[in-house]
């Protein structure tokens, strides 16, 4: 595979070594000021999913919380943990502000993505919802441009069903053998074991456990995060003022100033929230909504909680301990996250954050496969197809346990996802007009006093929508 190296990095110096992170950015800007800060406007509406706002008595149909949840725990990875300090320690404090700055915008590509996913959604013959940007594609650019889906679909499951799962399995293993000393071929099978059960029970059972973990997961880091910031409440109003400062350049903190602090934050924030990269949606169009906004509202505020909530707890971890110091040469990554955390709690911290990680990366894990299956079923309904794919992702996971260096598979996954990136920015742009159609059909229902708006095919007959997905409709 050595001889694809340059390609590969190629491929990434033209996507995330220059282009690709302005065009989510100014992207993502424009989508927010063309719909009239929409995330904004619907930010209240947002709870009411936690609350079964949309909620399906149908067995075969996955409810609007449970297609959160998994996106929630997709989202929340290693990012949330490893790539707030790298990003803290690259770019200073100030990179947290432009993490918080990059996820404001990204709830409205989410948004965007995630309503054009479900208006193109298909029927499966089990009842159950398939879409996302291969399928929206297709269906809303038109066959001519299905090697563009192809292409999306191909890099899809390079990129996150086995380049990423073999990173999840490493992590995972590399924090059990780090605090608790199981060995990494023990954890490997162990996470194995546990992938292909869940993984065979499709969809249904994947939104289930997420149903259960998702919550422990992140309502546990958050109770943490908060006994730390009471712990040092008055040192907070500092750090705050560090970030600002650091961010808008009043302070320096590492080389590179309020450059460095940019850079890192606006990568490490959509690395971590992924909106607009064309990962979420897939989960998003599984989901029985009433209207396709209600979706997108949701999936907005999967972002919330990813980087302001989870990101924002991590960072909070960091700055207000005594173990980073600006500047300096010392541990960085998942390394800094845990020894601040031990050193305001103490020793039994790290073995709180293995828990930790283990369920980030589990939760990863679910995700990734099924964006892999997702996409597989565009290309092909071969059940044997599917087969091969469930026991390819159990032996990556496995694999990705026991080498150490496991994290070589970056080298063609970041490329590959970042020309899945270009490939769904592209589909958005281009069908944004549409989604601006939905979004005002929302608004103009709500204006009308309809408290859950109901998305009707006939009132948009040029579009090629499936009327089976929408039950709701008169």
């Amino acid at each position: 595979m050595q001889f694809l190296d340059p390609l590969f990095n190629l491929i990434n110096d033209l996507t995330w070594g220059w282009a690709l992170v302005p065009f989510l950015v100014v992207l993502g800007v424009f989508f927010t000021i063309s719909s009239g800060f929409v995330q904004f406007r619907f930010f209240g509406r947002m709870f009411s999913v936690l609350t079964g706002g949309e909620e399906t008595a149908d067995p075969t149909k996955i409810s609007a919380r449970e297609a959160l949840l998994v996106s929630v725990g997709g989202r929340v990875g290693g990012g949330n943990i490893a790539g707030v300090a790298v990003a803290i320690t690259l770019g200073g404090p100030g990179a947290v502000f432009w993490m918080w700055a990059i996820a404001l915008v990204g709830m409205c590509s989410a948004l965007v993505e995630a309503t054009l996913a479900q208006l193109y959604k298909r029927t499966a013959a089990d009842g159950t919802y398939r879409g996302g940007p291969a399928r929206a594609i297709i269906h809303g650019l038109g066959e001519h441009y299905r090697w563009l889906a192809i292409v999306y679909a191909v890099c899809l499951i390079a990129s996150f069903s086995i380049g990423f799962n073999a990173f999840q399995g490493n992590t995972v293993a590399g924090a059990a053998l780090d605090s608790l000393s199981i060995p990494r071929y023990a954890t490997g099978i162990f996470l194995a074991v546990v992938t292909g059960f869940i993984i065979y029970g499709g969809i249904h059972r994947i939104a289930k456990v997420a149903d259960v973990i998702i919550p422990i997961m992140a309502l546990g880091y958050i109770a943490m995060a908060l006994i730390v910031i009471v712990m040092n409440l008055t040192s907070l109003p500092g750090v705050i003022w560090d970030i600002v400062a650091n961010a808008l350049g009043f302070r320096e903190a590492v080389a590179g100033g309020m450059g460095a602090a940019i850079a890192q934050g606006l990568r490490r924030g959509l690395f971590s929230n992924e909106a607009g990269l064309g990962s979420a949606p897939n989960v998003a169009a599984t989901a029985y909504v009433k209207h396709p906004v209600s979706q997108g509202i949701t999936q907005s505020f999967s972002v919330f909680i990813d980087t302001i909530l989870i990101c924002s707890c991590t960072a909070f971890i960091i700055l207000l301990g005594d173990v980073y110091q600006p500047g300096a040469e010392g541990v960085d990554g998942v390394a800094l996250t845990q020894q601040s955390l031990v050193s305001h709690v103490g020793a039994w911290s790290q073995y709180f954050l293995t828990g930790a990680i283990f369920l980030f990366a589990f939760s990863s894990i679910m995700y990734n496969y099924f964006l892999g299956e997702n996409a597989l079923t565009f290309m092909t309904e071969s059940p044997t197809a599917l087969h091969v794919l469930r026991i390819a992702i159990i032996g990556i996971v496995l694999l990705g346990a026991v080498a150490p260096g496991a994290t070589a598979v970056f080298s063609f996954s970041d490329p590959l996802m970042g020309i899945l990136a270009v490939v769904n920015l592209l589909a958005l742009a281009m069908l944004f007009p549409v989604a601006v159609r939905l979004i005002n059909d929302y608004r103009g229902q709500l204006a009308a006093g309809v408290q859950k708006p109901v998305f009707d095919p006939k009132k948009f007959p040029d579009l090629d929508t499936d009327p089976t997905a929408w039950p709701d409709a008169k």
